[in-house]
């Protein structure tokens, strides 16, 4: 049970004996209405997932706490009450509501937030960011136009059902509710009329079109001098987000450009903007977008990087500097439909993902600029070098790295070595030992080394792992990937021709079955790769060079 952007948990003292502290609670009661509501967990200690044995709950306490705060907070809705733990200790479950159009704040005009997994205050610069921000907050599920459920687009409708159904990210309680009850929990609908995100995922064109503001894709390629050559605008509004996505990733064959990168006699496809990243980044335009101003997302594509352009700016908390671990839904329940329907990787945020495919791929961190009405993402096009590629792609393959020990490798790589106080800046470290928590196993792995102490530690790559980047262990060979065998037989044929496959078998490696290159150096006499003379064990193989 850890604390996160809808949960927090706090000891029994903050609401009894004499270190009671009811102004501290106020404030977290504020920070979660300014947010998205959730529950504060009282009796239940910060590193403990059950409240102490034996431990009571008086309904005293409950009336207390449904007085106090009130008295201390503006705007702020609450509901405590007593639960039962497993261990049959009782806590106090402290349920905060999402303020609607207001804004919440403690009695004596002090202003909060719940952003991650901390209460942060909001700055006099940033109050007004969050008034204009408290109608995009409610926009989901608002019903404007009262269109019933019965009027919409029933293709889209029952796609929807279908695909929620056969998310492995939608538990069975869910899959098993009705249509109607299915469409209520993801506020689809309300009283049998469509909200906006109804109107938006299953309306049909003409009321999606009247939505404000519905959002609508522009793709412009530009040549190296800067001028447009192409463009495709998807702005009908006959299709819904995830039709869109799909549509965008399907009918820019831009997407499937790559470069080959040499890796001894191998060779590697690198896309130039790999479609993972452009689905999570493009989907991450969708869900946190501001409905509530106009504005067109653009994709910018020039010969060098590309550029995705969202309208509004960040929400509030979140900065460009911050975005990789700060996870805050302007949106919270059209974030939630992404991930259920897998169309983000991670339900808030998705950077991660983002950042593990560039920096695994021997790419640089995406730049990401904050106007004041859009967000733009840059991603380049060029890796940063072969040996960095090399190095990713051999820890990766053979160590199973998870997804921050990728990151952080990438970063130390790139940076040919960095100091603990740049790593904490470009991955957002503000908590002790967290570097240690995002360098995971690489130091034990002996991938990074590190010279120095606190602050002043320097992390970087192992002489030694980057001097064995270039050998290819034998084992390696017996899960060798079809093209690159047959690279491996073609090369061995262009440098001894005429050859029997006993003898290209023992040139190219024992540890391969034979039977696996009989059967591609039949499709390569099939794909008229190769060709042979011969019968039965006087059959030999070379290449018609033609002339």
């Amino acid at each position: 049970m850890k604390e996160n952007s809808l949960l927090d948990k706090k000891s029994i003292s903050i609401v009894s004996g004499k270190k009671a502290n009811f102004k501290e609670l106020a404030k977290d009661c504020v920070c979660f209405a300014n947010a998205q509501g959730g529950k504060i967990l009282i009796g239940i200690e910060d590193d403990q997932d059950l409240p102490p044995k034996g431990q009571m709950i008086t309904n005293d306490l409950i009336e207390k706490i449904n007085k106090k705060i009130p008295s201390l907070t503006l705007n702020v809705g609450i509901a405590a009450s007593i639960k039962k733990a497993d261990n049959n200790a009782q806590y106090i479950e402290l349920q905060i509501f999402r303020t609607g159009q207001s804004v919440a704040s403690t009695t004596d005009g002090k202003y909060y937030m719940r952003i991650s997994d901390d209460c942060k205050p909001i700055m006099p610069e940033d109050l007004g960011r969050l008034f204009s921000e408290r109608n995009s907050f409610v926009w989901e599920e608002k019903v404007v136009k009262k269109i019933p459920l019965a009027h919409c687009d029933q293709f889209k409708l029952s796609q929807f059902l279908k695909d929620i159904r056969s998310s492995e990210r939608v538990s069975d309680f869910v899959k098993e509710m009705t249509d109607e009850e299915l469409l209520d929990h993801y506020f689809i609908t309300q009283d049998n009329y469509l909200t906006n995100l109804g109107i938006l995922w299953i309306g049909n064109r003409r009321d999606r079109a009247v939505l404000h503001y519905p959002p609508a894709v522009q793709f412009i390629k530009y040549d190296e001098q800067d001028n447009k050559i192409a463009k495709r605008v998807w702005d009908d509004y006959t299709l819904n987000p995830k039709e869109m996505i799909n549509t965008i990733l399907k009918e820019i064959p831009e997407w499937n450009e790559f470069i080959e990168v040499s890796d001894g006699i191998f060779r590697k496809n690198i896309y130039n903007y790999e479609p993972e990243i452009i689905r999570e980044i493009v989907a991450n335009a969708f869900a946190h977008r501001n409905y509530t101003m106009r504005g067109d997302i653009f994709i910018n594509l020039f010969h060098n990087r590309l550029e995705i352009h969202s309208p509004g700016t960040l929400p509030l908390g979140v900065t460009p500097e911050n975005i990789l671990t700060k996870s805050v839904q302007r949106n919270a329940l059209l974030a939630k439909l992404f991930y259920d329907l897998k169309l983000m990787e991670k339900e808030g945020s998705g950077y991660d993902k983002v950042y593990e495919l560039l920096l695994g791929s021997g790419k640089k961190l995406p730049t990401i600029l904050e106007d004041d009405d859009r967000v733009v993402v840059i991603l380049e096009k060029q890796i940063v070098s072969k040996d960095i590629l090399k190095l990713m792609n051999k820890a990766s393959e053979e160590l199973q790295l998870k997804q921050k020990e990728v990151i952080t490798l990438g970063v130390v790589a790139q940076n040919q070595g960095i100091n603990a106080i740049d790593l904490s800046k470009i991955l957002n470290i503000n908590k002790p030992n967290g570097i240690q928590h995002w360098i995971g196993r690489l130091i034990d792995l002996k991938i990074i080394q590190s010279k120095g102490k606190t602050k002043g530690t320097f992390y970087y790559v192992n002489p030694e792992f980057i001097r064995t980047t270039d050998f290819v262990e034998k084992t390696d060979l017996k899960r060798i990937e079809p093209y690159r065998l047959q690279e491996l037989i073609y090369e061995d044929l262009k440098n001894y021709p005429n050859s029997s496959i006993s003898d290209i078998h023992a040139r190219i490696g024992d540890e391969i079955k034979r039977r696996t290159i009989r059967t591609m150096m039949d499709k390569m006499i099939t794909d008229e790769i190769i060709k042979k003379h011969g019968n039965k064990k006087g059959t030999k193989y070379f290449i018609d060079v033609k002339p």
